[in-house]
C-alpha cells in the first residue's frame, strides 16, 4: 500500500519543510560525490547550506520547539545537531585527509537525523506539548521554509562534465 504522507501540527509545519530541503541537501552531496565532482565544490555548498539553512532551522528547533521539553528524545535531536555542526567544521580543518568520506558522512548523519525527527521525535512532541504550546511555538517560527537557491548545480549531470 506505500507510507503515508504524516499529517504534521500546523505550528511545526514550516519545519517539517524545511527538513524536505535538508534531504535535497543529501541528495545533491550524494550525486556530487557520484560524479566526481572535486570535493572543493562540495565543501562550498555545504558552507552554504550551513550558514543559509542548516544554522537558522538548528537554532529555531533549538530555541523554541525543543525548549519546553528537555528529556533524552530531545537531548538526542540537539547532540545530532552539534555532531552535524561539527562535521561541517572539520570540513574546512587542517589535516582532514579523506573529505570525500567526511562529505559522504554528513549527508548520511542529516539524512538519519531528518528520519529520526519527523518519524520519532515531532510526533513525540506533538503528543507531549500542550495546543498552547504548540501555538506559541508556531507563532515564533513563522516565514517561508528555507530554500536552497545555490546557483552550482554540481548535482546534474552536465554540472559535471
Amino acid at each position: 500500500m506505500g507510507n503515508k504522507p504524516i499529517k504534521r501540527n500546523e505550528n511545526i509545519v514550516k519545519l517539517s519543510k524545511d527538513h524536505h530541503a535538508s534531504l535535497l541537501f543529501c541528495w545533491k552531496i550524494r550525486q556530487g560525490i557520484k560524479y566526481h565532482i572535486g570535493v572543493e565544490r562540495l565543501i562550498k555548498y555545504v558552507q552554504y547550506f550551513w550558514k543559509h539553512h542548516f544554522s537558522l532551522h538548528f537554532k529555531e528547533e533549538e530555541d523554541f520547539l525543543f525548549a519546553p521539553l528537555k528529556d533524552e528524545i530531545v537531548q538526542k535531536a540537539i547532540d545530532d545537531h552539534l555532531k552535524i555542526k561539527s562535521s561541517i567544521e572539520q570540513l574546512t580543518g587542517q589535516g582532514t585527509e579523506n573529505k570525500e568520506i567526511l562529505l559522504s558522512n554528513i549527508a548520511e548523519m542529516v539524512d538519519q537525523h531528518v528520519r529520526f525527527e519527523e518519524r520519532v521525535l515531532f510526533p513525540y512532541l506533538e503528543q507531549k506539548l500542550s495546543v498552547k504550546q504548540l501555538e506559541e511555538i508556531g507563532n515564533q517560527i513563522k516565514g517561508d521554509p528555507l530554500m536552497d537557491h545555490y546557483e552550482d548545480n554540481f548535482w546534474t549531470k552536465s554540472s559535471s562534465l
